[in-house]
């Protein structure tokens, strides 16, 4: 084990370029003379290299090309989503196909998520949950105000938790438990734990790993204790697409998806989509959602992404962190079911549906998993989007009260 500076890895997902170092998905090169499979990972404000076995994983990962590791990965998705389908299990391609690729990815397997296709993909999703709105959502801005009142107390608890809970049980210093705790906002609070000094792998593990743990549990949740139907339903068909609908429905998805980017939203490939979606079934334009094969292989492609983000990392380490993240995870949502609790007594919200609002995972699986059990989409996602921008304006306001490293 070395010392070694501060190292500026972007996220979960190393590819190793042609120059030997290692280098995130959409981020900058890793520290000068790190291979792919070495990680910088540990507490406090210097990182430990934690060598993983190099020979075997690099020379698997060189047998084929970029694009035939994406085939591969692809092809693996698919196949486990149809496992998983078989299986009736819940949230069976998305979930099938992140395990599956997720698996492959610690082992070492020649596979590569096709990230460029993720604002493509987020969008199809965004459109579809978009398509879910109806005129009764408006009549229940009255009902969002307490709840949304309830969102800002529960997130307090869970930062007041979950951030000691990383400093203490993971023995993480103030600063990077503090940005690995709070719930929500990846990109985020990499930038601003990285401007701090903080463990940046320790942070993006904390955040993908919420992400799969909270899918996992509130998938086993619903499907196993409370017997909701979380399959198949998520890719059923609207009423047949015309032409005008099919236009108005890509439409949405592009010009949302520009708009989006252009006023700065968060996940703006997925939000900018779902409001001019939302636009379009509020106002009587259309009443058709994507097709169900389109949203089907739109789940295979996220959970294939969502899966190869975890290249390059150890099994040990992942381990390590997994169990971490499972108990700030379960933490979280036991705050998430007293706040529910709330929700239903003060505004008459449903428990589920107020779990799913509250829970600490991505916008779009949330939304996926409320379409799944008949939720209010539009109730869910005004929270997560609320969530998020709160944590993302006053994390770093806060951050300025954290003690010293120790």
């Amino acid at each position: 084990m070395r010392e070694v500076s501060a190292c500026p890895i972007r996220t979960i997902g190393w590819e190793e370029t042609e120059a030997g170092v290692a280098k995130g998905q959409g981020g900058r090169d890793c520290h000068p003379g790190h291979r792919v499979s070495e990680v910088c990972f540990g507490s406090g404000h210097s990182f430990a290299a934690q060598a993983i076995p190099q020979t075997r994983t690099l020379a698997r990962t060189r047998l084929l090309p970029p694009l035939a590791r994406i085939a591969a990965g692809l092809a693996l998705g698919t196949l486990g989503g149809l496992v998983f389908y078989l299986l009736n299990l819940p949230l069976p391609w998305m979930l099938g196909a992140l395990f599956a690729t997720m698996v492959a990815s610690v082992a070492g397997a020649p596979v590569l998520g096709p990230t460029r296709l993720r604002p493509a993909i987020v969008a199809i999703i965004g459109v579809l949950l978009g398509s879910r709105f109806t005129p009764g959502v408006v009549e229940q801005a009255g009902e969002a105000l307490v709840t949304l009142a309830i969102l800002v107390v529960y997130l307090g608890a869970v930062t007041l938790v979950v951030v000691p809970f990383y400093r203490f049980v993971g023995r993480q210093d103030w600063t990077t438990a503090y940005f690995a705790g709070m719930p929500g906002g990846l990109s985020e609070m990499i930038e601003m734990g990285e401007a701090r000094g903080a463990n940046v792998p320790a942070i993006v593990l904390a955040h993908s790993l919420r992400i799969v743990v909270t899918i996992a549990l509130m998938a086993f949740l619903f499907r196993v204790v409370l017997d909701h139907d979380v399959g198949g339903s998520v890719a059923a068909a609207g009423p047949p697409i015309g032409v005008l609908d099919a236009i108005l429905l890509a439409a949405s998805a592009l010009l949302g998806a520009i708009l989006g980017i252009k006023l700065r939203l968060p996940a703006p490939t997925f939000l900018g989509p779902l409001i001019l979606s939302a636009a379009a079934h509020l106002s009587g334009l259309t009443e058709s959602a994507p097709p169900s094969l389109l949203v089907i292989a739109a789940q295979v492609v996220l959970g294939t992404i969502l899966g190869c983000r975890f290249l390059g990392i150890a099994p040990v380490m992942l381990w390590k962190a997994g169990l971490l993240s499972l108990g700030s995870t379960v933490l979280t949502l036991a705050l998430a079911v007293v706040a529910g609790l709330a929700m239903r007594a003060g505004a008459g919200v449903d428990l589920e549906q107020a779990l799913l609002a509250l829970a600490p995972g991505g916008l779009t699986e949330m939304g996926l998993m409320a379409l799944a059990i008949q939720a209010d989409v539009a109730f869910v996602a005004l929270h997560h989007v609320v969530r998020i921008l709160i944590v993302i304006v006053l994390a770093p306001v806060f951050s300025r009260l954290l003690p010293g490293r120790t």
